[in-house]
């Protein structure tokens, strides 16, 4: 039986394309053994050739790599769908916060536009109208005690008489937690009423 010599090692320098870096373990080849006489006229007989490698500069990094029939990213999934979930989850409830601010925002809007119009009536002062005003919110957006509403007289265009009723409020942000919370400051303009 002929015996099957030691392969080279295959060097970065020796094998600039990586080619024998990335040459499989294990490759069988019909390596000029004769067959045993008990196999039999013709029988193949595979000789393992084992390829030995310098790991440098060629070698494949990140190559999936089977182990006994596995995947190389067996099992990665769980951890994939822990990842993206908690990244969805976390933008799914921002999206909600700023749903919830933007509702919170128009309602005071809304809100100190009426009291506006309230103290822009003929004989209300226009001081009337951030307490109406802060009336209002109470009872559109329960909880928020901390609002503040000022009404005030302020000069328009060609010195037209208006009301000004501003509120400020602080919303806490509950879904996303990133500090104390977003203070929303609205105004509402009216023209006071003349005799």
């Amino acid at each position: 039986m002929a015996a099957a010599s030691e392969p080279a090692a295959v060097t970065a320098a020796d094998d600039p394309a990586g080619v024998g870096a990335r040459a499989e373990a294990g490759a069988t080849s019909n390596a000029g053994v004769e067959p045993d006489a008990g196999a039999g006229a013709g029988a193949d007989v595979n000789v393992d050739v084992g390829v030995r490698a310098d790991l440098g500069a060629s070698a494949d990094v990140g190559a999936d790599v089977e182990v006994e029939g596995e995947p190389a990213d067996a099992g990665s999934a769980v951890v994939e769908f822990i990842l993206v979930g908690t990244l969805l989850l976390f933008l799914f409830l921002g999206i909600l916060q700023v749903g919830l601010l933007l509702y919170v925002r128009n309602t005071l809007a809304a809100d100190a536009a009426e009291g506006a119009r309230h103290a822009a009536n003929l004989g209300v002062p226009a001081g009337d109208g951030g307490p109406y005003a802060q009336a209002l919110i109470a009872r559109t957006i329960p909880g928020r005690s901390d609002t503040t509403c000022t009404g005030t007289d302020v000069d328009g265009p060609d010195n037209t008489p208006l009301v000004q009723v501003t509120c400020r409020v602080v919303v806490p942000l509950v879904l996303v937690p990133l500090g104390d919370g977003v203070t929303l400051t609205v105004t509402g303009h009216a023209v006071k009423e003349q005799p």
